[in-house]
């Protein structure tokens, strides 16, 4: 997917300190043209606004949504005394399912998006909070690069070995995903009934007992 991100910054507040991630703008989210996707009221912890991606004409074509802790590459995926992850967390990004389609200014063609484009998405945020403790900081991009190419590979091969089949709720109704697992955390993509496709990644929290949900109000996020 050729897409630009756009990252929802938290504004400074005084004394330097950011604000809560919870106060993002929202702007971003609420020019897209189709609904986005969080996980369900049955999850009653911290969720928060993440980035939108946008496609080579300005279009929304995808965001992410955090629940639970907000993961740190510092943290290093490091284990607590228990030995579970520090950090609990789930992202849900949403993607517009859309067929190839000529550009607005019709210059071009935009790539077709699929559930592959949500497994894609989600296995690259997972490696973008994650960061092997022996690895030294030099060689970071290096790992970085070749992780990509492989998430890549993988979300090309749905149908390949390492992923297997999950059925979560998504607004209430039974839907099978895509999931796989790895030592840095989990994977899963799949489609809904409302013209997105939906991807989560996550550690320290189980994807077995997730469910998603449509996210009546964006604007609440604000």
């Amino acid at each position: 997917m050729e897409t630009t991100s756009q990252v929802a910054q938290a504004p400074a507040a005084e004394g330097g300190q950011q604000v809560p991630s919870a106060r993002r703008t929202v702007d971003g989210y609420l020019e897209a043209p189709f609904p986005w996707y969080g996980l369900d009221e049955a999850f009653t912890g911290p969720r928060w606004l993440m980035q939108v991606g946008t496609a080579a004409d300005g279009a929304v074509e995808h965001g992410s949504i955090g629940h639970g802790d907000e993961p740190s590459v510092k943290n290093e995926y490091a284990v607590g005394s228990t030995g579970e992850p520090r950090e609990k967390f789930a992202v849900v990004v949403t993607v517009a399912a859309n067929p190839s389609r000529r550009s607005a200014d019709g210059t071009g063609l935009l790539e077709a998006t699929s559930v592959s484009s949500a497994a894609w998405l989600a296995g690259v945020g997972l490696l973008s909070f994650t960061w092997p403790g022996q690895m030294d900081h030099s060689l970071r991009d290096d790992w970085l690069e070749q992780q990509t190419e492989t998430a890549w590979a993988l979300a090309d091969d749905l149908a390949g070995e390492e992923w297997s089949t999950l059925s979560l709720p998504v607004d209430g109704v039974p839907t099978p995903f895509h999931y796989r697992e790895s030592e840095f955390g989990w994977v899963l993509a799949g489609s809904t009934q409302e013209g997105v496709h939906v991807g989560a990644y996550g550690r320290g929290m189980s994807a077995y007992g997730l469910g998603f949900a449509m996210i009546k109000d964006i604007g609440e996020y604000a």
